[in-house]
């Protein structure tokens, strides 16, 4: 069974860099001040909160520092089977 996802990957991206930038300035920290803390560049988070742009490594970075790494590890964690042959192969 497939599913359809009608968003594209950038626009994936972009929710979730806003959603995060939304988290920071809830917490009133300046851009400035969450790339200091968390060793991402400012030019990176700048573009990040723009584009949705960032590596895998800087975007945990950022969500360490705003307490949001458990956010990151439940990723994937409940994904659904999607064929009786990949229940079997878990099961291995």
């Amino acid at each position: 069974m497939t599913e359809y996802v009608w968003e594209t990957a950038d626009e994936i991206d972009l929710k979730i860099a806003k959603r995060l930038r939304n988290i920071r300035r809830r917490r009133n920290i300046t851009q400035k001040q969450l790339a200091q803390r968390s060793s991402v560049s400012y030019a990176s988070l700048k573009k990040f909160e723009q584009t949705g742009e960032i590596s895998l490594i800087s975007l945990t970075k950022i969500a360490m520092e705003l307490g949001l790494a458990d956010e990151l590890r439940s990723l994937f964690t409940q994904a659904d089977y999607m064929s009786i042959e990949e229940v079997l192969k878990d099961g291995r």
